[in-house]
This record gives structure tokens, C-alpha cells and sequence, in this order.
């Protein structure tokens, strides 16, 4: 794409292209990647966040996708790389268990915009080309009830490092209430 013009119109931000995705979900990192090369990234991946660092240390992006839960440790840890190495990088955390806490450091630490999953696509262009005045627009559809129920227990079944009995004793229900809700796919 000599023209620098996007899929949606937009043009990619300056010169640069590279862009770093950081996530440990194999299917979601490969679907992501082709999606961005799509709309014109030089795209470069990475499932840990040594791995991650790794390739930050060689060469910082000027955009990157990090998921916030990898198998190794906190995506905070590769912004926090990508900040100390360019700190014009446009940074995006990806996460299934937001929090308002995490969102806040994401962006002290340099990120420009906290998404749950699953974004699609468009949603994560969208905040990496995003200018600094502009505003995100609200969901159409936000978090029914359930999910965010569902996300709660999510949140706190993490906290108690995955330990079902402890879990259920902090949210103050049965042991084997928690273990269905838990078995169950997460609610739209």
C-alpha cells in the first residue's frame, strides 16, 4: 500500500508500521496479525512476555497489541518495555478480565487505550490510530448483567489463584454453584 491509505480510510499514523502483538491464544494472535497486515502493519508477533521483550529490545514498535494475562507474566511488563525504549509507541492491552485498577496502570504506563476481549479487529485499529483528542465512541451493545457477573467471579476466582473453595467462600456462595457458573461459557 504505496498510498498509506487504510481499508477504513484512515491512514496509519507517520512513517512507521511496526506493529507488535503479544498474546499467548495461538488462533486469536494469528486471525489479529492478518487482519493488521490487512490495514497495513508491518506486523511482528510474540506469545510470551519474554519472547516479547525480546523482540522490543531488538527493535521497538511504533504500535503494539498486548494482552494483559500471558502464560509467563503481566503484559504490563512489555509496555513498560516498549515505553523505556520509544516512548512515542502507541500502545493498546488487550484483556479478558478488566478491571479498573489495571486499566489505570496500562495507562500511566503509556498504553492509549484498555480493550476487553474479544475486539475485533476494527475496534483495536481504531484505538491504535486514534488521535490524542479524539474520543472513543460508546459500545452499542455494553456488558449485560450476566457478564458482568460472570466477569466479577472471573476476577475474583483469579485473585484466589484459580482455587475454587476459597473463591466460593469470598463471594459467599456454594462450591459447587461456582463450579457450574465456571464450567459454563461466558454470557454475551
Amino acid at each position: 500500500m504505496s498510498d498509506d491509505i487504510l481499508e477504513q480510510g484512515e491512514p496509519i499514523p507517520g512513517d512507521e508500521r511496526s506493529l507488535l502483538i503479544v498474546d499467548d491464544d495461538r488462533p486469536f494472535l494469528a486471525r489479529l496479525a492478518r487482519a493488521m497486515e490487512g490495514r497495513g502493519f508491518d506486523v511482528e508477533t510474540a506469545e510470551s512476555v519474554e519472547e516479547a521483550v525480546a523482540k522490543v529490545k531488538a527493535t521497538a514498535p511504533a504500535f503494539a497489541v498486548v494482552d494483559m494475562r500471558l502464560g509467563d507474566g503481566n503484559g504490563l511488563d512489555v509496555v513498560q518495555a516498549i515505553r523505556d525504549k520509544r516512548d512515542d509507541a502507541r500502545t493498546v492491552i488487550l484483556t479478558g478480565y478488566g478491571n479498573i485498577a489495571t486499566a489505570v496502570t496500562a495507562v500511566k504506563l503509556g498504553a492509549v487505550d484498555y480493550l476487553s476481549k474479544p475486539a475485533d479487529a476494527d475496534d483495536i485499529f481504531a484505538a491504535l490510530t486514534r488521535q490524542p483528542n479524539e474520543r472513543a465512541e460508546p459500545p452499542e451493545n455494553p456488558m449485560s448483567a450476566d457478564r458482568v457477573r460472570w466477569e466479577h467471579i472471573q476476577r475474583v476466582y483469579e485473585m484466589c489463584d484459580r482455587n475454587v473453595s476459597e473463591t466460593a467462600r469470598r463471594l459467599n456462595m456454594h462450591r459447587r454453584t461456582l463450579q457450574r457458573i465456571l464450567a459454563k461459557r461466558a454470557p454475551r
